[in-house]
């Protein structure tokens, strides 16, 4: 991913524009390497390092959303909602 389309990512989703920790800007980073490392994957599909990389990375975007559907419901439906991903 390139710093600008970071840095895109999180004046779109965060509360300021150097926010970097936040689980919304988390959970768009993190969706936006998915994406990535998925089309590798269809171009590669014995790149058995990058599958257990990409698994790891779900992972982590699964917990952030977790956290956000446990303890900030608006902001969970929000992010669901401008990501386009299913729950």
């Amino acid at each position: 991913m390139e710093r600008e389309a970071k840095k895109d990512i999180m004046k779109k989703f965060g509360v300021h524009a150097k926010d970097t920790g936040s689980s919304k800007v988390q959970v768009a980073v993190l969706t936006e390497r998915i994406n990535e490392l998925s089309g590798h994957l269809e171009t590669h599909p014995k790149d058995d390092h990058s599958r257990r990389g990409l698994l790891g990375l779900v992972g982590k975007r699964r917990k952030h959303l977790q956290y956000l559907r446990m303890h900030k419901k608006e902001e969970y439906e929000e992010v669901l909602k401008k990501l386009k991903l299913r729950k």
